[in-house]
């Protein structure tokens, strides 16, 4: 039985805003659009998102009640073409 290498795979985006109202993610795998993507709150302050993503290279960052942040819980990091830094996860 052949393996499909591109089959994408589960991937928890999480946040720690305990004061927070809204919470998105945006990244190279949404097109930026930080309205297609909200994260849920859970009881002790953490936002989740599970999302499906095919094996490559992406950068993201949340938008957390208008601001935006690159991902406290992964030190993978680039600088953006604004000067600020975007998460980077590989798969």
């Amino acid at each position: 039985m052949a393996i499909n290498k591109c089959s994408p795979k589960k991937v928890t985006f999480k946040v720690s805003a305990p004061d927070a109202k809204d919470v998105r993610l945006a990244g190279d795998f949404n097109s930026w659009d930080a309205s297609s993507t909200s994260l849920k709150k859970s009881k002790d302050g953490v936002w989740k998102r599970d999302l499906s993503l095919k094996p490559g290279r992406y950068e993201y960052k949340y938008l957390v009640d208008g601001q935006w942040q690159r991902d406290s819980f992964n030190n993978l990091f680039v600088v953006n073409t604004f000067g600020t830094e975007n998460s980077v996860i590989e798969l």
